[in-house]
C-alpha cells in the first residue's frame, strides 16, 4: 500500500490500498517457509493496515458521518472493526513468527480485513460516491495521502480513533514508530 498511487480521489486511493494489501495476503497464504520472511511480510501488512486505518478514521468516516443519512451507524461499525483488527495486529507484533499462534492469528487478521473491505467496497464507497462531489472526493484524497505519510506504522489500540484527538495524536505516534522502525531494522 505504500507504493505511489495512481488515483487522486479518496475512494480510488482506498480501493488501491485494498488491492495492494490483498496481494500481500495472498503471498502469505501461498506459504513462506522462512520464519524471518513471514515476520517481515506480516510487519509490512501491519504497517500498511495501520496507515490505511488511520487515514480512514481521520477522513473517510467523518465524511460518512457528515454526508450519509446513516453515517454515524456506518462509521461506528467500521471503527469497531478497526479496533478488533488492531487488537489482532498488536498480538501479532508480540508473537514470534515461529510460534504456532503466529500463522493462526495472521489468518484471523486476513479474514477480518477481507470482511471489512467487502463492507466498505459494497456499501460505504458506493454511498459516498453518490453523496459527495468529485471535488470533495479529490480534496479528501489529498488529505488521505498526507495522513498516510505521517501515520503510525504500528498498532496503538488505546489511541483515539476519531477526530479531533486522532488528528493531533497520530502524527506524533507516527514519528515515534518510524524511529522505532529505524532502530529495530523493521522494514517498511
Amino acid at each position: 500500500m505504500s507504493q505511489a498511487t495512481k488515483y487522486s480521489d479518496m475512494i480510488g486511493m482506498l480501493i488501491e490500498d485494498h488491492r495492494n494489501v490483498e496481494q500481500a495476503f495472498q503471498e502469505f497464504e501461498g506459504g513462506i517457509a522462512d520464519a524471518s520472511r513471514r515476520r517481515n511480510l506480516v510487519d509490512h501488512i501491519i504497517t500498511e493496515l495501520v496507515r490505511h486505518s488511520v487515514a480512514e478514521e481521520q477522513y473517510l468516516y467523518p465524511a460518512a458521518r457528515q454526508t450519509l443519512e446513516n453515517g454515524d451507524e456506518i462509521a461506528d461499525h467500521e471503527i469497531s472493526e478497526h479496533a478488533e483488527a488492531e487488537q489482532l495486529m498488536k498480538r501479532l507484533e508480540e508473537l514470534d513468527s515461529e510460534d504456532g499462534q503466529f500463522d493462526e492469528t495472521t489468518r484471523q487478521l486476513i479474514s477480518s480485513i477481507r470482511h471489512h473491505v467487502e463492507d466498505e467496497e459494497n456499501d460505504l464507497f458506493p454511498k459516498l460516491r453518490r453523496s459527495c462531489s468529485e471535488e470533495q472526493l479529490q480534496d479528501l484524497g489529498n488529505k488521505i495521502r498526507h495522513a498516510k505519510e505521517t501515520a503510525p506504522t504500528r498498532p496503538h489500540p488505546s489511541a483515539p480513533d476519531t477526530p479531533p484527538a486522532n488528528k493531533i495524536m497520530d502524527p506524533g505516534a507516527g514519528l515515534v514508530d518510524k524511529v522505532r522502525d529505524a532502530l529495530s531494522g523493521r522494514e517498511r
